[in-house]
């Protein structure tokens, strides 16, 4: 789960315990504005006119990169599920169908990258890109993937202009003074006012819950008794609500790189669980870079290479790189290691030049994409659909003394994403639309054995929230990939992983036990 916020630098997701008194008051009904059972009987009334409409398969538009032979329609669903008859929206949906015999096809299987913010409109492509982890998946499975509300493609919110939201350099999002953080604030109640006024009608129903009925509804759209799904990130939560929603609606659902789905936790102790996590993937990250020194020079210690960051994130504050990289854009640009082991190399790489006396490829890499204003999902869409899930989802704390009580205090032993996190969701604190209480994620009836991935090091979702939602899904199983840490498993090569995902999409079939598998392999410079 991330994003870069207007405001700050990289934001995500991240945890810690609710205090009492310091949340903001909801304003909605515990269930939702309406109460839950207004919205479940909409959304059965919304399923069922799905149904019936069915989805009206074209090419897809040829400014959305999407390659024949991947389709696209739409599904439409009600902006309020309470009142079911009201004002509809469409969701963006696409697919591919299955590439196997039809003796071999099993349904449909749908798609959430995470976010909250995240497209998966690209995930057919996993068939055209001939991606071979998941080739014997696809010849039993349409691949379906879709915008989720105010995404993209799927009636887009927006809190500022985008072309103003690319801009930088950004402030360096590590305060030196409180005149500092005093702008920050400003700054985050800005932005929530920018989507109050952008997005007003909508912010109140941009929640997971909602998205989880969306879900049901294309579900029922596609013709499908029951849902398989596949959740990355933020789409663990969603397909963790889902499975509490609809637990007989689900045939198979695999969750990989899990939010700890407490209550406790959704959102604000997320955040703070997840600075505390990136640290120690930045100190894996900058350890194998220091294994490396013959290719990068950068240090041949952790201590050694911590310090050229501290160098250059110096000369950046004091001057941006290129009059485009300052502290804040290095920060998005340095996540991208502690999230993904892939970015290990580019990453070094382009630090490693600057050091040898060749900026660009950083200032390249790092500066903002001024023509990142359009498209299937531009940033600041991203960002506004972030924000508007996570602040409707939970109250968050009012009190900027807490803020800035547990900010400090963490910045302390894990200075590298702390502050940048804490701007990210700071609208939270401002934010004037309703919000509910969280999903009490747990087993229902009918909820079939639910396959749960994680990597022990993880940073953006740490190993607790797999462990957690393990213990609220009876029967679940946990694949845990020891000594790894690089967000999203699934689509790795670790055969370890690889064969059991199959076999659970294919068979249905779990192992008797859990089962901790090796890494996968180390990167290479």
């Amino acid at each position: 789960m991330r994003r870069t916020a207007a405001f700050g630098s990289a934001g995500t997701l991240v945890t810690a315990t609710l205090i009492a008194g310091a949340l903001a008051t909801p304003t909605a009904a515990a269930h939702g504005r309406h109460g839950v059972d207004d919205e479940a009987r909409g959304a059965s009334v919304a399923a069922a006119r799905a149904a019936k409409a069915g989805i009206d398969w074209q090419d897809c538009p040829a400014d959305w990169g999407l390659e024949k032979p991947i389709q696209c329609g739409w599904v439409t669903v009600p902006v309020d599920y309470a009142k079911p008859h009201g004002k509809q929206i469409k969701i963006a949906v696409d697919r591919i169908g299955a590439t196997g015999t039809p003796a071999e096809r099993q349904g449909a299987l749908l798609y959430n990258p995470g976010g909250p913010g995240g497209s998966g409109l690209r995930f057919p492509r996993r068939v055209t890109t001939q991606n071979k982890v998941w080739a014997n998946t696809a010849k039993a499975y349409d691949f379906v993937g879709f915008d989720p509300r105010g995404v993209g493609h799927s009636a887009p919110i927006s809190c500022v202009d985008p072309t103003e939201f690319v801009k930088g350099p950004k402030a360096d999002p590590v305060p030196d003074s409180e005149a500092d953080k005093l702008a920050q604030r400003k700054l985050a109640a800005e932005y929530a006012k920018g989507c109050a006024e952008k997005s007003g009608d909508v912010l109140p129903h941009m929640t997971t819950r909602n998205t989880a009925r969306d879900l049901d509804v294309i579900r029922a759209a596609l013709g499908e008794k029951k849902l398989n799904f596949v959740g990355v990130s933020y789409g663990t939560y969603l397909g963790a609500v889902y499975g509490t929603l609809y637990p007989a609606h689900v045939r198979r659902m695999v969750v990989d790189s899990v939010v700890n789905p407490a209550k406790s936790n959704i959102w604000y102790n997320a955040n703070l669980e997840q600075d505390i996590a990136f640290e120690g993937r930045l100190k894996d990250w900058m350890t194998w870079v220091a294994r490396h020194d013959d290719a990068y020079h950068l240090g041949k210690t952790y201590d050694e290479v911590r310090q050229q960051w501290t160098v250059l994130r110096a000369a950046a504050k004091k001057e941006p790189l290129g009059g485009k990289v300052g502290p804040a854009e290095l920060i998005g640009f340095f996540q991208n290691a502690p999230y993904y082991d892939s970015m290990w190399a580019p990453v070094a790489e382009a630090w490693s030049a600057y050091a040898a006396g060749d900026p660009q490829p950083l200032i390249d890499a790092a500066a903002a994409d001024l023509t990142d204003t359009a498209g299937n999902i531009s940033a600041e869409n991203g960002n506004a659909v972030y924000t508007a899930v996570e602040c409707a989802d939970a109250p968050w704390p009012t009190s900027w003394k807490k803020w800035d009580r547990d900010n400090t205090r963490l910045h302390e032993k894990y200075p590298f994403m702390t502050w940048a996190n804490a701007w990210m969701n700071l609208p939270c604190a401002t934010w004037s639309a309703p919000r509910q209480r969280p999903t009490d994620v747990k087993t229902g009836k009918g909820l079939p054995p639910v396959l749960i991935v994680q990597a022990e090091r993880d940073a953006a979702t740490p190993y607790a929230g797999a462990v957690e939602l393990h213990k609220r899904f009876k029967g679940s199983r946990l694949i845990t990939e020891k000594n790894a840490g690089s967000h999203g498993v699934t689509s790795l090569v670790n055969p370890c992983v690889n064969t059991r995902v199959e076999a659970y999409l294919l068979k249905g079939t779990v192992d008797a036990r859990d089962v901790t598998c090796e890494p996968h392999a180390t990167p290479t410079p």
